[in-house]
């Protein structure tokens, strides 16, 4: 085909698209490609174009203008985060004995709060302290100050690893435990890492390691074998996570074996023992409720009733989490020996302490009780079991599988 030749009226102009060739001299362009003529929208009975309108008319769309997101502010009266770091260099903090007694204080009373609500809502208020206590050790000062921060330093870490555990994060927890370790044998304090190593093998059984449960525990015990001046109390406590240990393992002549020597070394405690505060929990209650649990992991359900059902009568009310524990305990023994309507009754009234704590081990062994009265789903007393558990406990029972 061949060109087209168009010509240009001065008042209209020509647009040109892809390809052209114009022939300079002449009226008109000859081209090869598309072309636009400028031809005004009302010749063609068409709305009026944007090029009709003369620039200087032309109104421009203004863009609505945006208003600043606010910043996130802490509350007038708190200085921010950054204030907080720049005045802890200002800083230079005396330390006394009294002040790591405040620090042991404020653990102690962590351990309660945790027994009695469980450790989520505690953990970022422990894991604050710890890291201002070893922010602390970076200074020089005199041994007795700086080996008793190591202390505080490592049972912060172990309370931190603790409430890993009770949440069942258990990879968290050993980290926390390990670092616990690592302070405490910065000052040789080899109780307290028998303690640390028999957290862990308690661990361990919640894992379904049994071999690394008795492993960690016969390393605990060699530590505290090792130490000056360890406690009856605090070898009691360690002979008794042996039994559970091999309990898990199913050996039975083992397990007794290592309750016995709990009740031996438990016999040999005194008013006056300079037992480490972190056992004292380890009381006559605990060592019988422990000696039952061991039983029952053992299969041994008879036995182990009346002593998990005495430690629950004399226990603190206080310990939630604790009563909550060692009922669903009870209730499993109860229903190992056929008596349905007991372990129900139980573990219906150890919902209330349970949902006052906010703990994933407790929830767990919730879940292993209910699934254990799988073939008496039907029955009334498995069903007034089931109500209690939806209504108190929603986040458990949404879980529970049918």
């Amino acid at each position: 085909m061949g060109g087209l030749h168009v010509t240009v009226c001065p008042a209209f102009g020509v647009e040109f698209g892809q390809r052209f060739d114009a022939c300079q001299g002449h009226a008109g362009v000859r081209f090869g490609g598309r072309v636009g003529l400028r031809i005004p929208g009302n010749m063609l009975g068409l709305a009026r174009r944007s090029w009709e309108t003369p620039q200087a008319l032309v109104v421009a769309e203004q863009e609505v203008p945006q208003e600043p997101e606010p910043e996130k502010q802490t509350p007038a009266s708190l200085p921010g985060p950054g204030v907080d770091s720049i005045l802890a260099l200002a800083t230079q903090a005396s330390l006394s004995t009294a002040t790591l007694e405040a620090f042991r204080s404020s653990i102690e009373d962590y351990w309660r709060r945790d027994d009695q609500h469980g450790g989520e809502a505690l953990r970022p208020a422990i894991v604050g302290q710890l890291r201002y206590v070893v922010g602390l050790l970076k200074e020089s000062r005199p041994p007795a100050i700086q080996n008793g921060l190591f202390g505080i330093a490592a049972e912060l870490a172990r309370l931190t690893g603790w409430t890993y555990f009770d949440a069942r994060q258990y990879n968290q927890a050993r980290a926390y435990f390990t670092e616990a370790l690592r302070l405490a044998k910065e000052i040789d304090d080899r109780q307290f890492m028998a303690n640390v190593l028999a957290c862990m093998s308690l661990q361990a059984t919640y894992q379904d390691k049994p071999a690394d449960s008795l492993a960690l525990v016969t390393a605990a015990q060699d530590q505290a074998r090792s130490a000056l001046g360890t406690t009856p109390r605090v070898l009691s406590m360690l002979s008794m996570r042996e039994a559970f240990a091999h309990a898990t393992l199913g050996n039975q002549t083992a397990t007794h074996r290592a309750i016995g020597e709990a009740h031996r070394h438990f016999e040999q405690i005194q008013a006056g023992d300079p037992d480490p505060s972190w056992v004292t929990y380890f009381d006559e209650p605990k060592l019988i409720v422990d000696t039952g649990i061991a039983h029952g992991r053992l299969g041994e359900a008879a036995t182990a009733e009346p002593l998990i059902a005495d430690a629950l009568r004399r226990e603190d009310h206080t310990n939630q989490r604790g009563r909550a524990f060692h009922a669903f305990w009870l209730a499993r023994t109860r229903l190992d020996q056929g008596k349905l309507d007991h372990a129900c009754n139980t573990a219906t009234q150890a919902l209330k302490p349970a949902s006052a704590v906010a703990s994933e081990r407790v929830s767990g062994h919730l879940r292993e009780f209910y699934d254990q009265l799988a073939p008496h789903r039907r029955e009334p007393a498995a069903l007034a079991f089931e109500a209690r558990l939806r209504e108190l406990l929603p986040p458990v029972s949404g879980s529970l599988r049918p």
